[in-house]
């Protein structure tokens, strides 16, 4: 559907989190009235109906994905994690949960949100959310010969792989690798290997007033095991939240949870 420029650069202003949620219903508003393009007048009316009925927009969770799936060359992951994600948030039941601590009086800010990016370039920002998923890839160097193109120099944008003139083969500096693979796409001759695939987990970041990014738990994961620490994460979080605390602000009370879980997954990724 078509939108006016005003319009547009209305849907803009929307807080980010909710905007997809916001223009689609616009959208939805505009065509059951019979339009075929969206106006100013569209938005406000939608938005201020928003507002006055956010409780029943509420959902209780949030899941994002970057656009890997719509074609990124830079992508690592290629997966359906992000559905099996949501239907175990589904299965959680968290707008009744939250109900029950905060009655009609749900807000975004209240809901769980978790995120999957995949590849370390987070477009769908993992930093700043309860549980952010990044796909992951550990390059190793292996025994095939090594033809000095640089490629791999030259894809590496943190400066981690190192091919002096009098080395034969090249090194990784994994104090600046941030794992994303793209050293070993480059090598055409194999020099430069995936060792390991899979993904990083982030926990507790968040905006708002008072703004934390969130931390990464040691290693790499398999999917099985990243929808693992989700349904972990999610119970404990209901078993322990308060007055709709955010996922962080339990934890920053009960740390050991996060120690809990190191030991559950430790030696096992």
């Amino acid at each position: 559907m078509k939108w006016d420029t005003d319009a547009d650069k209305a849907i803009q202003k929307v807080p980010f989190f909710v905007r997809k949620r916001v223009r689609a219903r616009v959208e939805e508003a505009a065509r059951t009235a019979g339009k075929n393009r969206v106006t100013l007048a569209d938005v406000n009316a939608v938005r201020d109906c928003f507002l006055k009925k956010m409780d029943t927009e509420v959902k209780g969770y949030q899941v994002d994905a970057c656009f890997g799936a719509a074609g990124c060359p830079n992508r690592i992951m290629k997966s359906d994690l992000v559905e099996k994600i949501e239907a175990i948030l589904t299965s959680e039941n968290l707008p009744g949960f939250l109900r029950q601590q905060l009655g009609r009086n749900l807000k975004f800010h209240h809901e769980f949100r978790v995120t999957v990016s995949d590849c370390p370039n987070a477009c769908s920002q993992p930093q700043i959310k309860d549980i952010g998923i990044i796909g992951a890839e550990i390059p190793r160097i292996t025994e095939n010969d090594c033809i000095l193109c640089e490629k791999c120099v030259e894809t590496c944008k943190e400066g981690a792989v190192i091919l002096s003139p009098d080395v034969t083969r090249p090194v990784i500096d994994f104090s600046r690798c941030v794992k994303c693979g793209q050293c070993v796409r480059a090598c055409p001759t194999h020099t430069i290997e995936a060792e390991k695939t899979g993904w990083r987990v982030l926990l507790c970041g968040k905006l708002g007033r008072h703004p934390k990014l969130a931390e990464a738990l040691p290693g790499i994961y398999s999917e099985a095991k990243v929808l693992a620490i989700v349904r972990h994460c999610v119970t404990w979080y209901k078993a322990n939240s308060k007055n709709g605390e955010r996922f962080g602000e339990v934890l920053a009370r009960d740390p050991g949870f996060i120690q809990e879980l190191r030991r559950e997954i430790s030696g096992n990724t």
